[in-house]
């Protein structure tokens, strides 16, 4: 199966028909593209086109200025992480000891590194960060705790919950509100 990947098409860009277009706004062609993406990248070109209403070519030039634009920033397989032996994910709310720019910038750069961490957010209110981290077992959490995350650098204390079961763990995005069109009287 050919993937949505498609080569450099240098030769057809100098013909104005195959050129990128600039994306300033998305239309319904758009919006189709990243829900259908979202729910299967792997669609070849053809597939994808037929599946939103365009012919291949117009649907190619859309996905790449949609790449291009930054709307869509990568592709990937959902993996079931307990199918690899992952079966423990915990939310790790982490306090910094300071929350000023340097240190919390190292801090970050440190998270990232760590590739247990799967996610992590820069909370409001009570902590400073919010993890989600992933082991093969709560020994495994319990020692990753005590020799990685305590150890970070400005880490002031840590608060874990642990999942119990996934009830929803999509990674696509609602896009219906991109569908809304502008009444133009905000009062109704």
């Amino acid at each position: 199966m050919s993937l949505l990947f498609l080569p450099d098409l240098g030769c057809l860009a100098k013909d104005s028909c195959c050129k990128i277009r600039k994306m300033e706004t998305l239309d319904k062609f758009d919006i189709a593209i990243l829900n259908e993406l979202q729910r299967e990248a792997r669609l070849t070109n053809t597939e994808l086109a037929s599946r939103v209403g365009l012919s291949a070519a117009p649907c190619w030039r859309r996905v790449r200025a949609l790449e291009e634009a930054g709307f869509i920033t990568g592709y990937r397989a959902e993996i079931n992480r307990h199918k690899i032996g992952l079966g423990v994910l915990a939310f790790v709310r982490l306090d910094a000891a300071r929350n000023t720019g340097d240190v919390l910038q190292t801090l970050e750069e440190a998270i990232r590194k760590i590739p247990e961490v799967v996610s992590c957010h820069y909370i409001s209110g009570t902590g400073t960060f919010e993890l989600q981290v992933v082991s093969r077992d709560l020994n495994t959490f319990s020692q990753f705790a005590r020799d990685v995350l305590i150890n970070l650098p400005n880490v002031k204390d840590l608060h874990t919950s642990f999942s119990l079961g996934e009830v929803k763990a999509s990674g696509a995005l609602p896009l219906g509100h991109l569908m809304a069109s502008p009444t133009g009287n905000s009062s109704k």
